[in-house]
């Protein structure tokens, strides 16, 4: 037994020795040829069916080239939809060397650049439409405002694009827009974008819910990009209107609220500059013989104030408090004048008062901010400095 037990072994381990040199063997690939010959007759079939491929893509190109079917004939042959200010002859030349021309070779994403490269286009689309036709779908800008470059108008679309008409064409439109002046042609595209930003906030919010308050502006300059400042006709005059570049609405309606008060008191008012949150600058005309005064209208009652003499409206500066050694000298009036507290803010700072002369402080803004500092009255008159006025007291 033990020997005819050995024998089995043998023979089994044997068998696995052999199946496994057979399960080694590499096995090849059944379009792999074993022989030279069979080799050299499948790179010769690869190589001639590359050649048919080529060959036949050569034919069909001299094909397509050379088949009058598929040829742009004329211009008749390019459809254009969506054309409004811009006509045909502005548009054609644009494919004026793809006439006679196969429709396969026109280069449509380099034709698109280029359409879109006139002023009053948009946006363009290409197509080809077989056999031999081009078609051109066309989005016009849409203008928005009327631009003022010196004595010459033209017209301006929301990403400060501008835009050419002839006037004749203009009033045939009957495009009813604000005048906007401040931007040029020559300066970056992404400035004028900005400034026409704001511009659209601004109408945005005045004819808002249907409104239409921006019917009543007349004139919008934007070449301050943190203020805008808006003409407003009163009367047979025009208001200088500082809106800033911010709370539009709340402030319009401000300035109608308050406006009649303001030009019954001074009837040089030229400027209103509402920016400030607790009170509202004045300036008059340039030459008027008016007293600078800060009016306060809470409580009903009327009260004013003299106001220095700033940068003015752009940029209120606030003015050291006076001592006795550099205050200037005045003569005190037999009946002073009562000092009135004009604005009260929570982040008014306290004014000291000297025994010969009253500082004076005027809103300091920072940022583009309006402050809220205060304004107080001094017990001495003054000699007039300027031509401007600050009312407070008016809310936010």
């Amino acid at each position: 037994m033990p020997i005819d037990m050995d024998a089995s072994d043998n023979e089994s381990s044997t068998d696995r020795a052999r199946f496994r040199k057979f399960s080694d063997a590499p096995v090849r690939s059944w379009w792999r040829p074993t022989s030279t010959m069979g080799r050299v007759g499948l790179g010769l079939g690869a190589l001639a069916v590359v050649s048919v491929f080529a060959v036949s893509a050569f034919a069909l190109k001299s094909f397509l080239e050379r088949d009058s079917r598929f040829r742009i004939a004329s211009t008749t042959n390019i459809q254009a939809t969506g054309l409004a200010e811009v006509s045909r002859s502005e548009m054609l030349p644009v494919f004026g060397e793809d006439v006679g021309r196969n429709i396969f070779f026109i280069p449509l994403n380099e034709r698109r650049r280029q359409l879109e490269q006139i002023p009053w286009i948009e946006h363009a689309t290409v197509m080809r439409l077989l056999p031999d036709q081009i078609r051109v779908e066309v989005v016009e800008r849409q203008p928005v405002a009327f631009l003022r470059q010196s004595q010459h108008i033209g017209l301006v679309d929301n990403n400060g694009v501008l835009l050419s008409m002839p006037a004749a064409l203009m009033s045939q439109r009957h495009y009813s827009f604000p005048v906007v002046t401040g931007i040029d042609g020559r300066d970056p595209l992404p400035a004028r974008k900005s400034r026409m930003g704001m511009y659209s906030r601004l109408l945005g919010e005045l004819d808002a819910n249907g409104q239409h308050y921006s019917d009543q502006i007349s004139e919008i300059d934007l070449t301050d990009p943190e203020d805008a400042r808006v003409l407003m006709p009163e009367q047979g005059t025009d208001i200088l209107a500082h809106f800033g570049e911010d709370h539009f609405l709340e402030r319009y309606q401000r300035y109608k609220a308050h406006i009649g008060e303001w030009r019954q008191q001074y009837p040089k008012l030229a400027e209103v500059d509402l920016r400030y949150e607790q009170q509202v600058v004045l300036q008059m005309t340039p030459g008027a013989n008016t007293t600078p005064t800060a009016v306060s209208t809470g409580g009903g009652k009327t009260e004013a104030t003299d106001i220095p003499k700033a940068a003015e409206i752009q940029k209120p500066v606030v003015r050291p408090q006076a001592t006795k050694t550099d205050a200037p000298k005045h003569t005190q009036p037999t009946h002073p004048a009562k000092a009135h507290d004009v604005a009260k803010s929570s982040h008014a700072k306290p004014i000291n008062k000297s025994k010969t002369a009253k500082s004076k402080t005027a809103p300091k803004k920072k940022n583009s901010q309006p402050s809220k500092a205060a304004l107080s009255t001094s017990k001495q008159k003054l000699p007039p400095k300027n031509h401007s006025a600050a009312v407070s007291g008016l809310g936010q």
